[in-house]
Parts: C-alpha cells; structure tokens; sequence
C-alpha cells in the first residue's frame, strides 16, 4: 500500500474540495483512539467516544451541506470516500503499531516503498494508461517531492513516532492537516467554504479537541488513557 496517498484519497479530491477532504480526515486520531482500545489494548476514555461521535455528525453535516463547483462535482461523494479512506488508514496505524514491536520503523518504510512501487509500476502496462510525450517540470518536481519529502520523509519519521508512543497519541499530530490544509487550499487554490460548513468544520475539531484535552495527572496530555 502506498500510504503517501492514504490520508487525502486522490477519488475523494476528484469530487470534493481540498479542504473538506483535510477535514474529514481530523477524524481518523478518534478512530485510531477506538480501534487501539480493541486491537492494541490501549485504554480510551468516554470522552474520546463523545468527540468521535461529534466529528462524525460534523463530518455529515459537512458533506451534506457541500455546494457542487467545477472543483468539487459531488462533494458527499468525494468526502464518503476519504471517509472510507481514514478506515484504511486507521488499519494502517494499528497495523504499523504491531510491526514496530518486531522490526525497525525505517525498515517497514522501505518495504512500503518497495510494495507501492511494485504495485503502480504493473498499472503502467493497463491499455487505459498514456505516457507523457515530454517532459513536465512541474510535475516530475511534484513526483520528487512525494517520493522524497512525504514517502521517504514524512512516513519514516511518523513511523520512527508510532514506535516510540501509543498509537493514539502518534495519530492525534494528524490533526494539523485540516489546519495547514485551508490555509494552503485557500491561498493556492482559492478554496473557500461556506458558513455552515466552517460550522461542521469546527464541530468536527471540537470533537477531536474534546478527545484530547489534557486530563488529570497521572493519565496522558491527549485525555486517552494511562500511558
């Protein structure tokens, strides 16, 4: 899997606006947060179950009140799908928590980059795939960002963090995507959203902020349990 792609769906931006996809995607430390409960034994507090069920309404609330531009032609689609994106992801951590037990966080990398250049290195022989007749600056600059900045980068020092902390605490820095991303989508793409959507956005960041507010001594700063 090439988790590079896992956090904003490439489908999901097809149908819905940058930002409503960064939004959408503040969810998945909640979820991480109730998935580790089950799978990894972590202890999660009624608090956090309130603030997953916050984000979820706010993430409806979002996707029902998406406006269809040129940008973003079905935007309760687009957000259903990085939804169904943050599932994946949610596996993803959980899964990468387990590993680190066994084997080194730069290893796991390395073998993610392996697997996801093997799997998209066959799609380049489907008859639907056409190959560039010169050379783009701008996109051959956009493919060394991702493969060195975010694949190599980005992953590698996320999964050297899964192994040093819980799971829930490593997904909870997640958050600051929703963040730098309306700030870039509006200033590079000019993305704006409605009233009522920067109401559902903040519903949603309530919820995640309700989830991880400090707690009393004695359990962790994000309010998910004893370390």
């Amino acid at each position: 899997m090439n988790t590079a792609k896992v956090l904003l769906n490439p489908s999901a931006l097809e149908q819905t606006t940058a930002s409503q996809a960064s939004i959408v995607a503040a969810m998945l430390p909640l979820m991480v947060a109730v998935a580790a409960r089950f799978f990894l034994k972590e202890s999660v507090s009624g608090r956090s179950v309130i603030g997953l069920a916050m984000a979820m309404i706010g993430a409806c609330w979002l996707s029902l009140t998406g406006k269809v531009t040129a940008g973003a032609p079905n935007p309760a689609l687009g957000n259903f799908l990085e939804f169904v994106a943050m599932i994946c992801a949610t596996g993803y951590v959980i899964t990468l928590k387990r590993l680190t037990a066994s084997y080194s966080p730069f290893f796991l990398t390395a073998i993610q980059a392996v697997v996801g250049c093997v799997f998209y290195f066959m799609l380049l022989f489907l008859p639907t795939t056409s190959f560039p007749v010169r050379l783009d600056p701008v996109g051959a600059f956009a493919i060394v960002y991702l493969g060195a900045f975010v694949t190599l980068g980005a992953y590698a020092l996320y999964n050297f963090g899964i192994s040093k902390i819980p799971a829930n605490q490593a997904s909870s820095f997640i958050n600051l995507i929703p963040v730098f991303t309306i700030v870039f989508a509006g200033w590079i793409l000019n993305e704006q959203l409605t009233s009522q959507q920067y109401l559902a956005a903040c519903m949603i960041l309530a919820g995640v902020f309700i989830s991880q507010e400090i707690r009393r001594e004695g359990e962790t700063r994000f309010g998910l349990g004893k370390e």
